[in-house]
């Protein structure tokens, strides 16, 4: 996570702290223990793989700084404090820094200790380090800098990183609000950039920047970025943070915005610190990135909002999209539209990007699936979903150029699906592909998208085409493969149509690039078709079979190689099991749903500092615990959401202008009574176990939950839809 200054929602800069241990890669910029190094005014947040960014930096420093080109990192001599829009960090040299920032400026203050001089270091060089030797550090490739009085202005070029980018370019214009007694550039080819006790960082980049020193113990700088020009870089400080404007009304504003657009829209009656502090955190993680850089998009012009640092649709599209369109509805018609606008100019929607530039593919062609949930739950706007739907085609039907990633060079792991050849040949995908099976699993949840968005814009024969191809999941299920007395799994499979047979289901490999399963285990993967979950049900044994099914699943102490998370084959850490426990929705148990998703929150979320049970990833952990505290769950690419257990007595979300959802329960216990005993929606007695959005989200709506400690069988109506299946079975209560 980013504990830095985030001014706004999705605000361009992130400025905050950089450290350094020597040895672990510091994605957000921040590590709880080791040497800053630098406070640089970009990052990005909850994201693993490899450092992000970490440029435009400042690093004070007392007395004169005969050589910039050492190492200048200090420990820090008490613990980092922070609010919102508030950073402060004490130095061992006895230097305190304060940082405020608006979404394309930054305010460093800093206070010297006396009897020397005082001088600040402006890295452009400064990048965020990778230790993990994958070869996604990020490099310097040169840049300009420029001085005049106590200003300076220029550009850093860039790459590299997880996205493997290219050269990109970040515009910066400073000044400092005191005169300096001295202000020199430097360049250096330093080969031996930081040394720790730990060992050495070496990368031989050509490094440049400026020293100011300064008579005065009090020192603010003021800086704007912009990825146009150092002009508007210039015009961005002088607009956001003009002259004289103090930290206290910086932080004062970033927390108005904060109230405004974030915590004021969900108010409960909740009184339980702890609670309240996930809630409140949790709401403000969630919307950290992506960027907004509408205006700040170099690489072509248009009237179309931008957005940027998309970390990555692999990640979010489960539960985060869907819960980004409750909360902030115009922005999220804003990302739409931007994801449309990058395929209109670069010919893909993007899964991940950051620094404009598309990268990397983890599954599936993702972005699907989130157009085709904002489709599906009336998103129009001024969204072209005429472009929207040629966008997904293009990822349905053409196959995008090999970029050659050195960790999978199979296919494609810029954009597109890489393993679409086997896909539209066999209707599944052979191991000459890495990530077989989970793709293919991912290529029909995508599939199901295009076939959902096809049937709104009336395009019959595209419908029926991928609804049929988004039953090719089924393709890779070996009926004959078991483990832990359960039949049937998805598994690799040969282009002469043989599995690979015996495959144990509790592994997947690496779990990683090359392997047959991302991240997951084919345990995991085989719950994933959430579009054709009756067909899976059959498959299981039927509704008894699929409850063994899951319910073996989430056995504790059955699963040795997953101590971290109980024993369990269930790995709340990683999104392709993050809709699991919803699943006995569709088995009449939602009891059972209650049980193991409130038994997953409780036991692996909480309101410290290791609270999520795996990396943020953007928000994505964060999202599916706030789900759970509202009491719902959303079938992405679907209309419906599946009906749990709320957490408070009272909680309104605001949906827009005289629009809300109120969420109510009586009877309940955080730790003991949360099984629901009744349910009304909209004044009404409900009987089933999931609510469509126009029930109570698209004018707003009401659910009064009764809750108890004992399950009780309470959802005996219609279950919930899944279109590829076909008609809903009766019977499987």
């Amino acid at each position: 996570m980013f504990p830095g200054v985030v001014p706004a929602p999705f605000s361009m800069v992130k400025l905050g702290p950089d450290v350094e241990s020597g040895t672990t890669d510091a994605y957000s910029g921040y590590l709880p223990a080791g040497q800053i190094w630098g406070f640089s005014m970009m990052h990005e947040s909850g994201t693993g793989g490899a450092p992000k960014y970490g440029v435009v930096s400042q690093m004070p420093a007392v007395g004169t700084v005969p050589s910039p080109l050492v190492d200048l990192g200090q420990n820090r001599s008490v613990d980092d404090t922070a609010e919102v829009g508030y950073y402060r960090s004490s130095l061992a040299n006895d230097v305190n820094v304060e940082l405020a920032a608006t979404e394309h400026a930054a305010m460093y203050q800093y206070s010297f200790p006396s009897g020397n001089s005082s001088s600040v270091v402006v890295d452009v060089s400064h990048v965020l380090p990778s230790f993990r030797g994958r070869g996604w550090g990020q490099g310097y490739a040169g840049g300009k800098f420029s001085v005049s009085g106590s200003s300076y202005k220029g550009q850093g070029i860039y790459n590299n990183g997880w996205n493997l980018a290219p050269d990109w370019t970040i515009y910066f214009c400073g000044h400092f609000d005191q005169p300096a007694v001295s202000a020199k550039t430097f360049t250096g080819n330093d080969t031996t950039l930081y040394t720790y006790g730990n060992g050495t960082v070496t990368n031989g980049t050509y490094r440049q920047g400026g020293v100011f020193t300064f008579d005065s113990t009090n020192v603010t700088s003021r800086v704007g970025v912009s990825f146009i020009s150092p002009a508007q870089a210039c015009d961005n400080v002088a607009t956001e943070i003009p002259e004289g404007t103090t930290l206290e009304t910086l932080v004062s504003r970033a927390q108005d915005r904060w109230n405004e657009q974030v915590f004021s829209k969900v108010t409960t009656t909740e009184s339980n610190i702890t609670v309240l502090r996930q809630l409140y955190s949790y709401l403000y993680g969630m919307m950290l990135i992506p960027s907004n850089t509408t205006n700040e998009n170099p690489l072509w012009e248009s009237a179309e909002p931008s957005y940027s640092d998309i970390f990555t649709m692999w990640d979010l599209f489960r539960c985060s999209t869907s819960l980004m369109h409750v909360l902030q509805p115009s922005a999220y018609e804003e990302q739409i539209r931007s994801l449309i606008d990058i395929w209109r100019h670069e010919g893909w929607l993007p899964d991940a990007r950051s620094s404009d530039y598309t990268g990397r593919t983890q599954g599936g062609s993702n972005a699907d699936n989130v157009l085709a949930d904002a489709y599906v739950k009336g998103v129009r706007g001024l969204v072209n979903w005429q472009d929207g739907y040629s966008a997904m085609k293009t990822d349905a039907e053409v196959v995008p150029p090999n970029n050659f990633d050195p960790i999978a060079n199979d296919s494609s792991t810029k954009e597109g699906r890489g393993a679409l050849p086997d896909w539209k040949e066999y209707g599944y995908i052979t191991p000459r592909f890495s990530r077989a099976v989970s793709r293919a699993v991912e290529y029909s949840a995508n599939d199901f998208g295009l076939y959902q968005v096809a049937s709104g814009l009336n395009i019959a024969d595209d419908a029926a085409k991928y609804l049929n191809r988004s039953r090719n999941w089924r393709n890779h299920w070996n009926p004959a493969q078991t483990s832990f007395n359960t039949s049937g799994f998805v598994v690799p499979r040969y282009a002469n149509g043989s599995f690979d047979y015996p495959y144990d289901p509790t592994q997947c490999g690496g779990c990683y690039w090359s392997d047959p399963y991302y991240e997951d285990t084919p345990w995991s993967y085989s719950f994933n078709a959430h579009h054709d979950i009756y067909h899976l049900i059959s498959l299981s044994g039927g509704p008894t079979g699929f409850v063994q099914r899951l319910e073996t699943f989430f056995e504790p102490g059955l699963y040795s190689n997953n101590s971290a998370y109980g024993s369990t084959l269930f790995n709340p850490g990683n999104e392709p099991a993050f809709t699991t426990p919803y699943l006995f929705n569709y088995v009449g148990r939602q009891d059972l749903s209650v049980k193991h998703s409130r038994s997953a929150a409780k036991a692996y979320y909480n309101a410290g500092n290791s609270g999520l049970p795996g990396n943020s990833d953007a928000g994505a952990m964060q999202t599916w615990l706030l789900w759970n505290m509202i009491g719902l769950y959303p079938m992405t690419g679907q209309d419906f959401f599946l009906i749990g257990s709320p957490w408070f007595e009272r909680l309104e979300i605001q949906l827009g202008t005289n629009k809300s959802l109120i969420v109510t329960s009586t009877g309940g216990d955080a730790d003991t009574a949360y099984y629901v005993q009744s349910l009304t929606v909209n004044g009404k007695p409900w009987d089933r176990a999931w609510v469509t959005w126009e029930e109570v989200f698209a004018d707003g709506g009401r659910m009064d939950f009764v809750l108890g400690s004992e399950p009780m069988r309470w959802a005996n109506g219609t279950l919930p839809p899944s279109p590829a299946s076909g008609d809903t079975p009766s019977g499987y209560q």
